[in-house]
């Protein structure tokens, strides 16, 4: 859809002069456990503001059966739901109500009303092996067997990436209500992620890695071919989830890649070197981009890299690793949209394409992948909220200007999904995981915590913590 239409929202001019040189970090919008927003500035009231719309259109999403839906037309004169939904999706749901209640947007009595009945609809829906299938029709919690839109066969399928974001929503559900702490810890019983896992063979390697399947198929009872073997990618929330609850051993973190092995092909050949750590023997590899050297994620994307540490304090645990490589990345994705190809915009990650359908953007030379995932021109708003615990001031420019040269912010709805900068052309859609995404960075700036909570005690804290502790991605 062609839109070029001037946000009308008179925070957005005074937010871009309070956000000029010598602006405030992150921390200074908002205090861990205060329950406040952003001080009482301009900024913190146009973030809040941002969060509330979006919490409004992940409202728009959720069925009467209590599922959030896998995305919302907003082209007409009221959002139009999809059939479908997915783990994810459901997780999205549940941690935005989380951090809605914490933002003051809704009261603690809807956040309760709200996560109990996406509990009780998570508990009608079929699973396999403990796990939850991939799609789902959101208005009757049946499984698909066909796709809404096509009505091409849809396999059921158990995916160990889908399933974390479910599981991570959960996790935050019962700390922030535990009223619902028991029928949720009844659910994840028999959630064990050993049952994607292959453990480690040093004699074959390529066949026991010691990593997860990407999932599982239910018809024909057979794994995917591939595991999840790159580190930096969001895969690594389903292995922080087993290590911290034992179903996964420590030695799991050491046996992902940080790079491939300069032997294997990949988009650039890595510098570094063997170490041993825990007894594990790694490649300590690294790339480096424009100068900067950084651990790659799978395809150059900003969600591989960044949806985790909103939920898993990376940076603060591992902070000459994952948190220099995280800021590195995210000044790889500016440079790349403001200098390398000058877009005039940043922030690269798969979103709906512009024109219809679904496709994945990303800065290649970031990414280990020969195919990697390109930027083409698609700038989607997620990636900025995804950066903005770390940019603050850069990511709510850049926001700024999308809305305000494309017309890509809906009053009352938040930012639509993506936008092709060359053509000028904005998606008619949002996404629940993109959304929920918005909604989880907008919280990690406005309370920072809020969200993480959950992963910053008992296993997480024994296990997880002290393995980000050793890390050492020899980029310091």
């Amino acid at each position: 859809m062609k839109r070029r239409t001037i946000l009308t929202a008179g925070a957005g001019a005074s937010a871009a002069l309070a956000l000029g040189a010598g602006a405030a970090p992150a921390s200074a919008l908002g205090r861990a456990g205060s329950g406040k927003a952003a001080g009482g500035t301009r900024t913190g009231a146009l973030l809040h503001r941002w969060f509330a719309d979006t919490y409004r259109s992940i409202e728009a999403m959720h069925t009467d059966f209590g599922l959030a839906t896998d995305k919302i037309d907003v082209s007409g004169a009221k959002p139009e739901r999809s059939v479908q939904t997915s783990p994810t999706n459901i997780g999205c749901g549940m941690w935005s109500t989380v951090a809605a209640a914490g933002l003051g947007v809704i009261s603690r009595r809807t956040m309760h009303n709200r996560l109990a009945g996406a509990v009780s609809a998570v508990e009608k829906l079929h699973r396999a092996h403990g796990f939850w299938l991939n799609w789902y029709d959101a208005e009757t919690g049946d499984v698909l067997t066909e796709w809404p839109e096509t009505g091409d066969e849809v396999r059921p399928f158990l995916s160990s990436v889908d399933n974390a974001w479910l599981v991570t929503g959960l996790r935050i559900a019962a700390d922030a209500d535990p009223s619902l702490r028991p029928r949720v810890k009844k659910l994840l019983a028999d959630a064990d992620w050993s049952f994607f896992y292959t453990p480690f063979d040093e004699d074959d390697p390529a066949k026991n890695p010691g990593q997860l399947h990407g999932g599982y198929w239910t018809d024909d009872d057979t794994f995917t071919s591939h595991w999840y073997g790159a580190l930096n990618t969001e895969p690594r929330m389903a292995s922080y989830l087993g290590i911290g609850d034992g179903s996964l051993p420590g030695e799991h973190y050491w046996h992902t890649f940080r790079t491939m092995v300069p032997e294997n092909e990949q988009e650039q050949k890595p510098e570094g070197e063997y170490v041993t750590v825990d007894g594990v023997r790694l490649w300590r590899g690294h790339y480096t981009y424009r100068g900067r050297k950084l651990v790659p994620s799978w395809g150059g994307s900003m969600f591989e890299a960044l949806m985790v540490p909103l939920f898993v304090p990376e940076a603060e645990w591992s902070p000459k690793a994952w948190g220099l490589t995280h800021k590195r990345y995210i000044r790889s994705h500016i440079e790349h949209g403001m200098e390398e190809e000058k877009y005039g915009y940043w922030g690269f990650s798969p979103a709906n394409i512009p024109a219809g359908g679904y496709s994945e953007y990303g800065v290649d030379a970031i990414g280990m992948t020969v195919d990697g995932y390109e930027s083409k021109g698609v700038v989607t708003p997620h990636a900025s909220f995804l950066a903005m615990q770390y940019e603050p001031a850069e990511s709510v420019a850049n926001l700024l200007k999308i809305a305000e040269d494309f017309g890509a912010y809906d009053e009352g709805l938040g930012f639509r999904d993506s936008v092709d900068v060359r053509e000028g052309t904005v998606s008619d859609f949002m996404l629940a995981l993109d959304q929920g995404m918005v909604a989880a960075g907008l919280a990690q700036v406005l309370r920072p915590g809020l969200l993480q909570r959950p992963f910053r005690t008992g296993g997480f804290d024994r296990k997880v913590r002290p393995l980000l502790a050793k890390e050492d991605f020899g980029i310091a």
